[in-house]
């Protein structure tokens, strides 16, 4: 099986780099490359890759804010010089963080890495089950997919509106994103998520969901108005 992947980064040598250890990789496929991150996000809108390899520090828009645009992320790993972007990066659950310069067998790892979760995702989307569970306090609540109605982000917290009530978590987005299935929920703000069947009506780019209308931000319209048709 091969792996559809892209590069983005802003030097020339690093992207020639990055292609010469695709070539090298069996399983890697590389679809294309960019060296501004906006052509890439273009890009990433009407294609499907499985991962992105990907620089931080560019000019006009960095790594980081390309990855807050993406609403649907493949396995992403960090390229860059800089070691105090590596939290950071974390908090978008990248899969992996090269530091510049690295070796073909650092590279390697890091595609093992995203190869292996992508392995498990597939094996997660073939056995998904009804109900997921989020942590809310000290404890674990179980929540039927089918009561979801939206999750909404508040600081450092994500609150889960069902048709029953409301559960706070310190979940990520991110982790949402990875535990629902894509056909039944999507990203519409970087503060809301929505379950696409508890949708009632689209007017001026907003969702009503209930007596709730929430806003679709402009940097997930094109996907989120794809995935409904």
């Amino acid at each position: 099986m091969n792996y559809i992947c892209i590069a983005v980064d802003d030097e020339p040598l690093a992207l020639e780099k990055i292609a010469s250890f695709i070539e090298r990789m069996p399983t890697l496929k590389l679809e294309a490359t960019f060296d501004r991150p906006v052509e890439a996000l273009a890009y990433l809108s009407s294609h499907k890759v499985d991962m992105l390899f990907l620089d931080i520090q560019m000019e006009k828009m960095t790594g980081l804010d390309l990855l807050a645009a993406l609403p649907d992320r493949p396995q992403v790993v960090l390229t860059t010089a800089y070691s105090e972007y590596a939290l950071k990066g974390y908090e978008f659950e990248v899969t992996d963080y090269l530091l510049k310069p690295y070796s073909f067998e650092r590279f390697a790892q890091a595609v093992n890495k995203a190869t292996k979760r992508i392995q498990e995702k597939i094996s997660v989307v073939e056995t998904t089950p009804d109900f997921i569970f989020v942590k809310s306090d000290y404890r674990l609540v179980k929540v039927m997919l089918s009561d979801i109605l939206y999750i909404e982000g508040m600081r450092d917290y994500r609150c889960i509106h069902t048709s029953t009530g409301k559960i706070l978590t310190d979940q990520t987005f991110g982790s949402f994103e990875e535990q629902l299935p894509t056909s039944q929920f999507a990203r519409i703000h970087k503060s809301y998520m929505v379950s696409l069947s508890k949708i009632e009506s689209i007017e001026k780019h907003r969702v009503k969901i209930g007596k709730e209308l929430l806003p679709v931000s402009e940097s997930y319209r094109e996907p989120f108005y794809k995935k409904i048709g």
